[in-house]
């Protein structure tokens, strides 16, 4: 039995302004699910298997999910990320809903997860979720930004906003970097057993070249730029070329430009989780 549009219950959510552009995510982020590929060896879906993909983008990883026979379903707050998937492969069920707050109608398999979490600064809610998602010994394989990630990269940013005139900026930073043991503790108060957990150094090479880590800026740390005022916000003819991004990437040109293109030093937390049986909790 395969999902069915009735299978998921998007209830009570309040989504945010959809910030996304799918095209451009398309064009110069491949990368994100380029990387999750290995992702799949963990979670090692079965043919028959019900698994939720938390955070689809536009899909491609959820495709190859469903390439395994397993019945999957990709989620995503984005209206135009979904939209897209939609368009990608039409023989797969996708639908807008927050990772914080979502039901189904039949217990999971598997919820899956690549790049998504590090967006929900809500992690109780989001596992919340996923462990009612899930049968009794149904597993939870994620990857997401880990304590460090992208740290020169916000350093850069928070010291760029901060001469510019910006007050605490640090309050505008939308991302959530937890480290092995916090994240562990909170699955195990969800009542999951951790068997897998891994931090690690994943140097990422960032595409278009000259471009990429203003191309990074304009597409994941847009959040940063939102106090600013629309003087600086328009310093040129758009946020991408404005002077505060400039000089974010001028900063970073030392340490993270080589040989013609930008790498961003991410950090990756893998986790792969089991949901104990009630007798085991």
């Amino acid at each position: 039995m395969g999902f069915s549009p009735a299978d998921l219950q998007f209830e009570g959510v309040k989504m945010s302004q959809d910030s996304w552009n799918s095209a451009l995510y398309e064009k110069n982020h491949a990368f994100v699910w380029q990387y999750g590929e290995s992702l799949l060896e963990l979670l090692a879906p079965k043919a028959g298997e019900r698994i939720l993909d938390l955070g689809c983008g536009t899909g491609q990883l959820t495709e190859k999910i469903a390439q395994s026979g397993a019945f999957v379903q990709g989620i995503d707050s984005s209206l135009s990320m979904v939209s897209t998937a939609k368009a990608n492969y039409p023989h797969i069920s996708f639908a807008v809903a927050d990772a914080r707050d979502f039901l189904v109608e039949e217990p999971l398999d598997a919820v899956f997860s690549n790049a998504v979490l590090h967006w929900v600064k809500q992690p109780d809610a989001a596992i919340d979720c996923v462990e009612k998602a899930l049968r009794p010994g149904g597993r939870f394989v994620a990857e997401f930004g880990g304590k460090g990630n992208v740290g020169a990269i916000v350093r850069a940013l928070l010291s760029v906003l901060s001469e510019i005139g910006l007050s605490e900026p640090e309050s505008l930073n939308p991302w959530y970097f937890p480290s092995i043991g916090e994240y562990a503790l909170l699955l195990e108060n969800h009542g999951f057993e951790v068997s897998y957990a891994v931090l690690f150094d994943r140097p990422t090479l960032l595409e278009g070249g000259s471009a990429g880590m203003v191309n990074w800026i304009e597409m994941f740390a847009g959040d940063f730029l939102s106090g600013l005022s629309p003087e600086v916000r328009a310093a040129k003819l758009s946020r991408r070329e404005s002077r505060a991004v400039v000089a974010v990437a001028e900063r970073l040109r030392p340490t993270l430009y080589r040989d013609a293109g930008w790498t961003a030093d991410y950090r990756r937390l893998r986790v792969v989780a089991v949901k104990k049986s009630p007798l085991l909790i």
